[in-house]
């Protein structure tokens, strides 16, 4: 009995021994922690006062972008200990620099940390919205702004609720409506690595109005960034941890229809689309290790893709700009404009270019 007890030890230590070495090799083929980009860049320059990343950038059809700055998220790296900050950039002026936005109203400015933002033009008297991911002291929720004059968002509802525990990013399709994604299911840091280490598909999408809060699409590993079609038929979700843009069709209610997913070889952080082609465009991490574990002589780079023709049997992903971390570290969202391209990223800087 007791030699059994030794053989059945033996093959249980053997089988988690094996299996732990399985799910180590997946979790660094997940995390592309072998790859190596080739450099290509674009015609660009730094954008100036853009000193702690542009985690996230959204462009109005009439050209005026509004930026994120200051993200403190745990696990990454950040070089400012101010709260973040929110700037706008009006890409018809013949050089454009990005103006810090002034907030009024009852929010606490002290601990500011702005992520994924998205903006909403109410088409019934021209007014424009301001969603912004706030997470102060590590929480999350959201805020809302309306932009008046040339700087200035006033602050005018702060938005919890226990669906929305975890929000990476939104896209408003109202005005006080939106859809979010939480990027993980577990709050605790040890949980998070467990559910990537077993490959957990516990994460999911939220619809919020002022009149339902509900879950419409789940199963996603990690899902980051969420944007609308030009038709506001269809929303896109990156699922960063899968390496795909998700598919989905907008249903009556609010629902979610997922369509399909469409491989993209990379880590793709926030999505945002051409107003007018309807292309994709993906601000990417080519190697998380890289930017999990910043390392100045050896930084993490940055990668722009887009996606033609998404909605085609064959859509065409193509490598946009590549940089090893030496101009720019860390690429989060990648927005075009007529011919113009903001590069935004995590912690770094941001870059403005012409495209070919």
């Amino acid at each position: 009995m007791a030699a059994m007890k030794k053989v059945l030890l033996a093959v249980a230590v053997a089988a988690f021994a094996a299996f732990s070495g399985q799910r180590f090799l997946k979790l660094k083929e997940i995390m592309l922690a072998s790859r190596e980009i080739p450099v290509k860049h674009l015609s660009c320059h730094y954008l100036q006062n853009i000193e702690y990343g542009a985690e996230d950038i959204t462009i109005l059809k009439d050209g005026l972008a509004f930026m994120s700055t200051g993200l403190k998220f745990p696990g990454l790296h950040s070089f400012s200990d101010e709260p973040g900050k929110m700037y706008v950039l009006d890409l018809l002026h013949p050089r454009p620099t990005p103006v810090e936005l002034q907030i009024s109203g009852e929010l606490d400015l002290s601990s500011f940390n702005p992520h994924g933002i998205s903006a909403y033009t109410d088409e019934a008297d021209d007014s424009v919205y301001v969603f912004v991911v706030n997470h102060p002291h590590h929480n999350s929720q959201v805020e809302i702004f309306r932009y008046v004059e040339e700087d200035t968002l006033v602050h005018l509802k702060t938005i919890t609720h226990p669906l929305l525990h975890s929000v990476n990013d939104i896209v408003a399709v109202g005005v006080e409506s939106f859809y979010a994604t939480n990027d993980r299911y577990f709050h605790s840091d040890a949980l998070l690595l467990v559910a990537v280490f077993l490959d957990l598909t516990w994460c999911d999408v939220v619809f919020y109005s002022p009149h339902e809060v509900r879950m419409v699409a789940d199963g996603l590993r990690s899902p980051n960034g969420i944007n609308l079609s030009p038709d506001k038929r269809y929303i896109y979700v990156s699922d960063i941890m899968d390496h795909d843009i998700d598919v989905f069709e907008r249903q009556e209610g609010e629902q979610l229809r997922y369509i399909k997913s469409v491989a993209v070889g990379s880590l793709c952080d926030n999505i945002e689309v051409d107003h007018k082609t309807g292309d994709v465009w993906l601000g990417c991490h080519p190697n998380a290790m890289k930017l999990s574990s910043y390392d100045p002589e050896d930084p993490p780079g940055s990668e722009v893709l887009r996606i033609k023709n998404i909605h085609s049997e064959k859509p065409v992903v193509s490598l946009e700009y590549a940089d090893d971390g030496h101009v720019l570290m860390g690429s989060s969202v990648a927005a075009p404009y007529e011919g113009k391209l903001l590069i935004g990223s995590v912690f770094h800087k941001a870059l403005y270019c012409l495209l070919k």
